[in-house]
């Protein structure tokens, strides 16, 4: 364990994958200052995969809440008011100053994304999703579209630490918290669609290859029925349906752009751009150069 500059404990080494981003302490005063960030403001964010022995204890509480949501796996909180457990498809909400332990499960550790929030606004957003000390543990009505908001954040973070990415950081977390509210204000569970939800969570994605194993556990299926869900609503399996996707992405960059071919590949998640042009002419029956230098239209 090391101890970072803010005083928490972290691990010496992070988890396999993991991705996080701290926005340094002197900023989170002069951000707290300006007119959007003063409402709402991410102070940190990341995503741990399958996070073995992640454990974080505040006998204190944070200033900031905190946000998670469990996308695989399992973890568990202990508060003032007892000990609750959070699984996949839900949301662990810790208010301000509550004082709080939590980690991961020992024999499935979860998989989080993860938000700490300061604002103005704070307080009420987490009211409003019917959240307390006592209540801490809600359900995600589309948690693929609460990871791409925290994912949407946790980019933005990376990116810089300006007021604009600041301010679309704090954009995300707010929709993300105002559909957390509106998960508990309304059945969600009517009219879920698992597979509608990964074909966008896909389309949103299309950079990133997603396992069949990730997309059944944020839909809270087993992979085999998920899989068979998939294919019956699509007509192929996940693995060619995001081919097909990134062949799309592939065609509208080529006719829309200067592009090195290279650099497309990478863009769509190929980091062989020898592959992406195997995977093109097997799709396309040309090179992509060659579709490139088609007339159209």
């Amino acid at each position: 364990m090391i101890r970072r500059h803010d005083g928490r404990m972290t691990r010496a080494q992070g988890f396999a994958g993991e991705r996080i981003s701290v926005l340094p302490r002197p900023l989170i005063h002069q951000a707290l200052g300006r007119a959007l960030t003063a409402r709402l403001l991410v102070t940190d964010c990341g995503y741990f995969p399958a996070a073995v022995g992640h454990r974080r204890s505040r006998p204190a509480g944070s200033r900031q809440a905190i946000v998670i949501v469990c996308a695989d796996g399992g973890g568990w909180c202990d508060l003032p008011s007892g000990r609750r457990t959070v699984r996949p498809g839900q949301a662990l909400i810790v208010p301000p100053d509550v004082p709080h332990t939590y980690g991961a499960a020992t024999g499935d550790p979860w998989t989080i994304w993860w938000l700490h929030l300061a604002g103005t606004d704070v307080r009420e957003l987490i009211a409003a999703a019917q959240v307390d000390a006592e209540r801490p543990v809600v359900g995600v009505g589309d948690v693929y579209r609460a990871v791409a908001l925290i994912d949407e954040s946790l980019r933005r973070m990376e990116r810089d630490d300006s007021a604009a990415s600041l301010q679309a950081a704090a954009g995300a977390a707010w929709h993300l918290l105002a559909l957390l509210a509106a998960d508990q204000t309304h059945a969600t569970s009517t009219g879920h669609d698992p597979v509608r939800q990964a074909r966008q969570y896909l389309h949103d994605h299309v950079g990133t290859r997603v396992s069949v194993a990730e997309l059944a556990a944020l839909a809270r299926l087993s992979p085999s029925h998920f899989a068979a869900l998939f294919r019956k609503a699509t007509g192929a399996g996940v693995l060619k349906y995001q081919t097909r996707l990134r062949m799309s992405r592939a065609r509208e960059l080529l006719d829309t752009t200067d592009l090195p071919i290279a650099t497309i590949a990478r863009m769509l998640g190929y980091r062989d751009p020898f592959y992406f042009s195997r995977q093109f002419h097997a799709a396309h029956g040309i090179p992509a150069s060659a579709y490139r230098a088609q007339r159209k239209g």
